[in-house]
């Protein structure tokens, strides 16, 4: 498809020109796709504010960040087509991190540590525009009832899925789950769909602990405000008294807050199992009492990306074991893509998770 499109480029840290840039042109194993709907993740907020380089030679842009997508199949390259499996008009959500097949973690599955993939919206244009295209291996078909906002959380919802997997939640356990952001309102939904007998929700304001309750938490707890109903001065002894009397068996940390990091060896007992999901910055390290770690049979793991549960994913949301629509608190055009990330990063009202929706 030849022309332009309205796209939001960012060329250096704070400086992002919304402008007209030539629409992608697709090789033989790529599919065009006209984006409905882009989250705004984290990651996105570190790269516009400076605190992550990019995924370029050279870390820096310009390019189209966004990277959380769905959207219409307007053009199919020669092989998807060939295989009649797509074709102009099909519904989509993207999973972003394109792997090359070739080298050895491919071989063995391990494609979440593919050292050569290609990632829309991070080593090369992505979705805070009108087009984008994708290898055709990436692109996933909507079911019929899920709607092009929820389907374009399917790659976050996707690596939540991969760490509570990692996690091995056994049936009745209970759970503790630092962090009600997004990313930590979906596994609060995936680990009682998975048998989680209770899980407690951690976090440092209200709103979005309210939102976790919503979500299916069976406690929450507030570590900042003193005010709050939810306040605990000692998360240890609260989870304790909400876990009859013990330290709970399972940790999940989608936070990149270090204190949350530290605080998961705190709250978990003998034989436990604690996932890290958050990312922390470059120089930040934790603390382990290595012989405390081996008496309590400790198994300390770490989820990076999502290695084969989109599927999973996608009919999680599909049959309505998780509910996406809650999480999405604002919805903002493409034309103000930029007000968006500013707004979920500095804006003081309550919030949860922004949303790019292109009419």
């Amino acid at each position: 498809m030849k022309g332009t499109m309205k796209a939001h480029v960012l060329y250096e840290p704070n400086v992002m020109k919304f402008e007209d840039i030539d629409i992608p042109q697709i090789k033989d194993n790529e599919v065009l796709v006209k984006v409905r709907a882009v989250g705004i993740c984290g990651s996105d907020l570190s790269y516009y504010y400076g605190h992550s380089p990019l995924g370029t030679a050279d870390g820096k842009g310009p390019l189209v960040i966004g990277h959380e997508m769905s959207g219409e199949v307007v053009e199919v390259g020669s092989i998807p087509a060939g295989l009649g499996l797509f074709k102009p008009g099909d519904r989509v959500t993207v999973n972003p991190v394109m792997q090359c097949n070739a080298c050895e973690a491919c071989l063995n599955g391990q494609y979440n540590v593919c050292s050569h993939s290609a990632v829309p919206g991070v080593t090369a244009n992505g979705g805070f525009a009108e087009y984008c295209k994708v290898y055709y291996t990436h692109a996933h078909k909507i079911p019929d009832k899920v709607s092009y906002a929820d389907a374009a959380l399917t790659e976050p919802l996707a690596c939540a899925t991969y760490a509570i997997k990692q996690a091995e939640i056994s049936l009745g356990q209970t759970v503790v789950i630092f962090g009600p952001g997004g990313i930590g309102l979906m596994m609060v939904q995936l680990a009682k769909s998975v048998g989680a007998g209770k899980v407690i929700l951690v976090g440092r304001r209200d709103y979005p602990l309210s939102k976790g309750l919503q979500a299916g938490a069976d406690c929450v707890v507030n570590i900042a405000d003193k005010a709050s109903p939810y306040y605990a001065a000692d998360l240890a002894a609260k989870v304790k008294e909400l876990n009859d009397g013990e330290l709970a068996p399972r940790c999940i940390v989608p936070t990149s807050n270090m204190e949350a990091l530290q605080a998961a060896l705190d709250v978990t007992g003998n034989r436990s199992t604690i996932v890290y999901f958050g990312l922390p910055g470059p120089a930040d390290e934790l603390k382990i009492n290595v012989l405390e770690a081996i008496n309590r049979d400790r198994i300390i793991k770490f989820s990076w990306l999502a290695p084969g549960v989109w599927d999973e994913a996608l009919k999680a949301i599909a049959t309505g074991k998780v509910r996406l629509g809650d999480i999405v608190t604002h919805q903002f055009p493409l034309e103000d893509t930029e007000k968006g990330i500013q707004f979920m990063k500095t804006s003081k009202e309550d919030k949860v998770k922004g949303l790019i929706v292109i009419d």
